[in-house]
């Protein structure tokens, strides 16, 4: 059963083990920058663990845009392991359950971004039910979805 914990300091080192698969690094941060960037805006953002019982496989931050606003979903990556199990698909469902409640504000817009050759995360976010919107930022595309 996949879960979400918030990142603290019982579980902040399992994060930083985490581990991409090669060529990834180019497709997404690694949750030791994530974690930099949510304490920055810690007023506006929630870094989770993904788990698999008492096991993180994985890592994703939502983060609230009060400028648009938004929700903005950000560096989700599972373990280089334990990839192709379903465990990103039934994690971005719980995000997106988490993102309903509105816990930092009101939006119904949810945005994330991928990057244009990853071909398998951008079929994933459209199965789910994201569109891309056209927008490019270098070689990221925005894909959004209304909850």
């Amino acid at each position: 059963m996949i879960s979400l914990k918030g990142i603290n300091e019982d579980n902040f080192v399992d994060a930083f083990n985490l581990k991409l698969a090669k060529g990834q690094e180019e497709y997404v941060s690694h949750p030791v920058r994530s974690l930099a960037q949510a304490y920055v805006y810690r007023n506006q953002c929630q870094p989770f663990g993904i788990y698999v019982d008492e096991k993180m496989v994985g890592y994703v931050m939502v983060i609230y845009d009060y400028d648009v606003p938004e929700y903005d979903i950000w560096h989700m990556m599972i373990d280089e392991s334990l990839q192709g199990k379903g465990y990103g698909r039934a994690a971005l469902n719980q995000v997106i359950e988490y993102i309903k409640a509105k816990p930092f504000g009101d939006s119904s817009r949810i945005a994330l971004t991928c990057n244009k050759n990853n071909y398998v995360a951008k079929a994933l976010y459209e199965n789910i039910g994201f569109s891309v919107t056209g927008v490019e930022d270098e070689d990221e595309i925005e894909l959004v979805m209304n909850v």
